[in-house]
This record gives structure tokens, sequence and C-alpha cells, in this order.
């Protein structure tokens, strides 16, 4: 195998296939890349137990191929020496699959793996897919992956649920104590829920953050694979049945303030200086006046910070008060890009509603926490 390129080209291959390469794993094979030269590309492969990332450089980018051939060669090693190299290099791979890299009169050697030991890339039904567009879909990532489980105690809440029909998508996220929605319409030939793990979906909306291309997504029974231009990414699925949150968002509340997003987040941020982790965050919210809320929260040790901010408009009952884990509240204000927010308040213990004042298709579900 052999092959002539740029090497700030490769080098940001390297850098994307290696978010799936974990350097901790049993098996050595994994801590390498896969690189195939073909006749008109060159396709790097990256893979652990949860994801793989597949990069093609095509001959229209200023690859030349010398030679076809495979290699898989260690991620961290050739990562560090290319990312290191000026202008063009060259890549040989000998029958002993010593890899040799050179830059004018830099010659680096490395040895390397048998492409035949790395794991096959899971096959998809081509026909069975749909298009979205690239911005849509990582927001809609960053809009609800960050309220998935952190525990393992129950497995699909760590996922995030994507809900494929016929015009559109439906994304939900929860803890249990928290809950993000997103729709989003589309026109798809895929019908059915799958679960993605949250840690996917997070490396993925990094991936994908600068292309331009739209994502096809492919599924099948145990995979997922986003496709964007050069770069394909396949994920794992969580078995398991996912909980019914619809029947969990409220259609009716007692009480509805409008505020200022990012007024009320800085509030937000400056009342959890004195909440604790000890006291889930907690931050109170209550009716000030007419047109005020107040903002506070209070530690023994340190003391207390109260603060009122303006009303936009209040629907219903004019008396409320609930306590919000703090964390929680600005998660979900940080991905409203909307300048007013809504707050739907059902009662002191019910799940307090939050959504963009638009009311788009997105929105945000928050348990009370005990005073």
């Amino acid at each position: 195998m052999e092959f002539i390129l740029e090497s700030e080209l490769f080098a940001k291959a390297i850098a994307d296939v290696s978010r799936a390469v974990s350097l901790r794993t049993p098996f050595p094979i994994l801590t390498g890349i896969r690189i195939i030269a073909n006749k008109d590309s060159v396709v790097l492969t990256g893979s652990n137990s949860d994801i793989t990332i597949e990069k093609i450089i095509p001959t229209q980018q200023g690859l030349e191929v010398i030679n076809t051939g495979s290699v898989v060669v260690s991620a961290k090693y050739i990562s560090e020496i290319v990312r290191r190299l000026p202008d063009n290099i060259r890549i040989k791979v000998n029958e002993k699959h010593v890899v040799t890299i050179q830059s004018g009169e830099i010659v680096t050697k490395l040895n390397g793996f048998r492409a035949e030991e790395f794991p096959s890339i899971p096959q998809m039904n081509d026909e069975k897919h749909l298009e979205i567009t690239n911005h849509l879909f990582v927001e809609a990532m960053k809009q609800t992956a960050f309220a998935t489980s952190k525990s393992q105690s129950r497995p699909v809440l760590t996922g995030v649920h994507l809900s494929f029909q016929e015009n559109h998508l439906t994304i939900v996220a929860t803890d249990s104590h928290r809950l993000a929605w997103r729709k989003i319409p589309v026109d798809s030939s895929v019908k059915g829920s799958f679960i993605v793990p949250s840690s996917s979906l997070n490396e993925l909306a990094k991936l994908m953050n600068n292309e331009e291309e739209p994502i096809h997504i492919f599924v099948s029974e145990s995979n997922i694979v986003f496709k964007s231009g050069y770069t394909t990414f396949y994920s794992r699925l969580i078995e398991g049945n996912y909980p019914n949150t619809s029947s969990l968002i409220p259609t009716e509340a007692k009480t509805t303030i409008t505020l200022e997003t990012l007024t009320l987040l800085k509030g937000i941020d400056r009342a959890r200086l004195f909440s604790s982790e000890r006291q889930h965050n907690n931050v109170q919210i209550t009716n000030a006046s007419e047109n005020k809320i107040m903002i506070s929260s209070a530690s023994t040790e340190m003391g207390k910070i109260e603060e009122n901010q303006a009303i936009v408009a209040l629907e219903g009952e004019p008396n409320f008060s609930i306590n919000m884990d703090g964390s929680f509240l600005m998660d979900a204000l940080k991905v409203i890009k909307e300048e007013m927010v809504i707050i739907s308040i059902s009662g002191s213990m019910r799940p307090v509603l939050i959504q963009p004042l638009s009311k788009a298709s997105t929105l945000h579900l928050i348990s009370p926490v005990r005073s």
C-alpha cells in the first residue's frame, strides 16, 4: 500500500475517526485506525464497542494512490506524528505491516496490524433511510441529550429515544427527574422507535457540527448510521422498552408566566451560588408582586440571595411558589434560543413545563424538589 496526500487533510481525518478509538481496551486492534487505500480513495476507520467512525478521502482532494492495500496502525502515534509534519506526506506499508511515514527528510516507521483482524462494519438497508438538515439535527441533539440519566440502573434512560413517523421525528430524553422533547418535520421511509446512547449522540454532534451536507440516517435492529458527505458514524442501539413519556406532559396549567430567557438564566446562575448538590441545587421561584417574580436560594453555612425580575406576561393564578434543581433549569434555558420563555406551573409539587414563547416543537419538563 502506498499513497501521497496533504498532511493537514490526513491529520483532520485521523482526528475525526480517533473519536471512536479507546486506548483502554483489552483488544490491541481497537487501539488502532484501519486505513484502506482504494484506487480512488483512502478510507480511515476507528471503532470501539459503542461507535464506529469512517472517513473517506477521495482523489478529488489531492490524494494520489500509488498502490492499493490496507493496514491498522496505532491511533495515538499516527495522530501525534502526522499533525507535526509539514507539507505532503507519503504513506507506505510493506508485507510485514510496517508503516513508513515520510515528509521531506523526515521518516517515521510504525509497526501495524493486519487489517483483516479489524471488526467488520454493520451493513445497512440503503432503501430505508431519511434525510435531515445537518444543523437542525445537531441542534436537536444539543437540546435533548443532556437530559439522559447518568446512572446505569435503568440502561434505557441513558439513551435518547428517536421515534420515526411518516412526516416527523420525535426526540425524547429523560432521567425520570426531567424531560427534554423535540419534534422535527421529516420525510421518512423509516418507521419505528430506537434508543441511541447519549454518549454516541454527543460525539456525533461534535463530529457533524461543521458539516454542511445533509445527514442521512439508516437503521437496523441493533445499529443506527448517520452519514454526511464523506463521514459515516455508526452507533449501537440500546435494547429495551422506553417509558411512555407523552402522558407526563401537562395540557393545562394553573399559572403561566412569560420571562426574558437570558435574564432568567443569569438569575438562576446567581441563585445557584447559594445552593448545593446536597440540596439538589434548590432554587425557589415565587411571585414577588403582580409583575415580578423572586428568585432565591439559601445556605445555612453561607447565607442567601434574593433577586426580583420583571414578568413579561402572566395568565392564571397570580400566586405561585416552586422549588427546582437550578442546574436542571439552567440546562433547559441554555438550549432555548428565543428571547422569551414560558413557564407553566400546575402546582408546587407538579412538574414545571418550560417552552420558548412561540411554543415551537420543543419543550422541557422538570420535577420540583421539596424545600
